[in-house]
């Protein structure tokens, strides 16, 4: 059984108005415990309403979520409970630190699920190391901290309800290259150790191709692809007819290929240059026959 599942999901902004807007239209997805997914779209392509209504922040126009089976509307007064299960860390989420310090902050989602203080400290204090938090830093206020370590502490205050499904909406948003580096490899390591289900919306297709084992291209409201990265990634001309680009190094592959250069397609450039070197080695492997 699939962990989440939309079935015919539709959500539309403004329904019966003249301002209506259908965000997302009619998508069925089947997503399995323990999968990183990709999600991609051009801006207004509707996957940052399907990710809130995963959660439950936003209830569908028609349709169903359903989480382990069932749908997560089914009964209202229960939905904060789902919340906990599929965490949500929003775009710049540092700008929702309040708290006194940091250890306080990243109590503050564990402490609502009702756990005591010492078990919420715990959470806290591993959901921090998983972050890359220094101890040091928990007692200091959030708001002297570093832009890239204020991120962490929002991402460490969802990773510390331990949730069954992460979703991250561009987690890596305004920082620099070696800032995202560190926080992707952070969130990779993450799940890797908690081996749940993690959904990465980001503008990087760089990003997306080291990370995810699948991808959701949405575009116009619809779930246009939903693949292997590999697979998504090798409809370069399709995707670009979208407004999305691929990943330079595979864009480059592709064209080596089309020349007649014995290589298949490439997400990162340490699976290029495992392809190319020993072609390189022989004098190239063009061929021209």
């Amino acid at each position: 059984m699939p962990l989440i599942e939309t079935k015919d999901l539709t959500y539309v902004y403004g329904e019966n108005t003249p301002f209506q807007k259908v965000a997302v239209d009619r998508v069925n997805l089947s997503i399995e415990e323990g999968q990183f997914i990709g999600v991609i779209g051009h801006t207004g392509s509707g996957k940052s309403t399907l990710i809130q209504t995963l959660n439950g922040l936003l209830r569908p126009t028609s349709g169903q979520v359903l989480l382990d089976g069932k749908d997560i509307w089914a009964e209202p007064k229960k939905i904060r409970s789902v919340r906990f299960r599929v965490g949500m860390v929003f775009q710049y989420p540092e700008h929702q630190l309040f708290e006194e310090t940091v250890i306080k902050d990243i109590c503050f989602g564990p402490k609502n699920m009702g756990l005591s203080e010492e078990e919420a400290q715990e959470r806290a204090r591993k959901a921090a190391e998983f972050v890359g938090l220094s101890p040091d830093l928990l007692e200091k206020s959030p708001f002297d901290l570093s832009g890239g370590q204020k991120r962490r502490v929002a991402i460490a205050g969802v990773i510390a309800m331990d949730p069954d499904v992460l979703i991250l909406d561009e987690p890596t948003a305004g920082l620099d290259p070696r800032g995202r580096d560190v926080l992707l490899a952070q969130i990779v390591g993450y799940h890797q150790v908690r081996k749940n289900t993690v959904l990465l919306v980001s503008h990087s297709m760089e990003d997306i191709a080291r990370t995810a084992e699948k991808i959701l291209v949405m575009n116009d409201s619809k779930a246009a692809m939903f693949d292997s990265t590999e697979k998504v990634f090798s409809r370069d001309k399709e995707l670009e007819e979208m407004g999305l680009r691929v990943p330079e190094i595979t864009k480059i592959m592709a064209r080596l290929k089309e020349k007649g250069w014995p290589v298949s397609t490439a997400l990162t450039m340490e699976q290029a240059l495992r392809q190319l070197m020993p072609l390189l080695g022989k004098g190239g492997g063009r061929d021209d026959s």
